[in-house]
């Protein structure tokens, strides 16, 4: 419902500012059209009239994309609020058990775990948003060394399945290296973005996922990382917008949409930073899709 508000909303400002416009360009031609003899009349109302019509043009652009950005962080905070709301409410919840009822040892542990991985779910929120501003306010490379790529890579993957309780055959590492690739970087920037592809295409892969993460260096110069899973897939249109910052995925095939809207932000704010790029490949929904990692063994500025 409040999708369909916020479209209206834009529709009516873009129909407002395209009568405004047409209107500036009709009496723009009357203008003229009466004073087309003088000369510096009608210089002057070209200009004027120009003027104004840009102006209804800009100030049409920045409402709507400022009616767009309010609609974005209004989705964020939604999106954190239940994020951080669910765990909460689950460990109050065993908490409460615990102190209520008499459990056997076997019954604690499950519910010490559980409560772990609430607690997990709570920083990873947590630590999402706080690298979501760290990365757009820091800009020196002061933390910057040779870093163990291949190692960074295996380190996510391990965590990956300890963390989801899967397979090394369904969380696979497909192209292995054959010798440690080493990068010029923030070895805490480059282990979040691999981090982040990876649970992004753990959440992403439904009930039986199937997830291949290939390293490879096309040449000396480059690395790449590449993502695949069998998961929702991502419509054409959204692939070049899942990395705007608290945008998600609306799709039939997603359902309930999950995250923040920061992950993939992150990863492709960390690619820029180290002089590389980041992109999303896709057949469509339902056909899985591919995350790549581009960056450079050695960054110039």
């Amino acid at each position: 419902m409040r999708i369909r508000s916020s479209a209206r909303t834009i529709a009516f400002f873009i129909t407002l500012g395209s009568c405004l416009v047409g209107l500036a360009i009709y009496l723009n031609i009357v203008w003229l059209v009466h004073n087309w003899r003088n000369v510096v009349p009608m210089v002057l109302g070209i200009i004027f009239f120009s003027l104004i019509i840009a102006g209804l043009v800009l100030y049409t652009i920045f409402l709507v994309r400022e009616i767009r950005r309010s609609e974005q962080q209004d989705s964020f905070l939604n999106a954190v609020t239940h994020e951080l709301k669910t765990p909460i409410t689950s460990i109050r919840l065993y908490l409460q058990t615990l102190e209520r009822r008499t459990l056997t040892d076997d019954q604690r542990r499950d519910f010490y775990r559980l409560m772990l991985d609430d607690t997990d779910r709570l920083m990873s929120t947590v630590e999402q948003v706080l690298r979501a501003g760290e990365i757009r306010q820091r800009r020196s490379r002061d933390r910057w060394k040779d870093v163990d790529f291949t190692a960074i890579v295996e380190e996510s993957l391990e965590l990956a399945r300890l963390r989801h309780h899967l397979s090394a055959e369904t969380l696979r590492f497909g192209a292995v290296p054959p010798e440690p690739i080493t990068l010029l970087g923030n070895p805490e920037e480059l282990r979040t973005a691999v981090a982040n592809l990876i649970e992004n295409a753990v959440k992403y892969s439904g009930q039986q996922p199937s997830i291949s993460v290939d390293v490879t260096t096309p040449n000396i110069d480059t690395v790449i990382l590449r993502v695949h899973d069998n998961g929702v897939g991502i419509p054409r249109r959204e692939l070049k917008r899942i990395f705007k910052r608290f945008y998600r995925v609306h799709s039939q095939a997603t359902g309930q949409v999950k995250g923040t809207g920061l992950g993939l932000f992150i990863v492709r704010s960390i690619a820029r930073r180290h002089g590389g790029e980041a992109f999303a490949e896709s057949e469509g929904e339902g056909r899985g899709s591919t995350f790549t990692l581009r960056l450079p063994r050695v960054y110039h500025v």
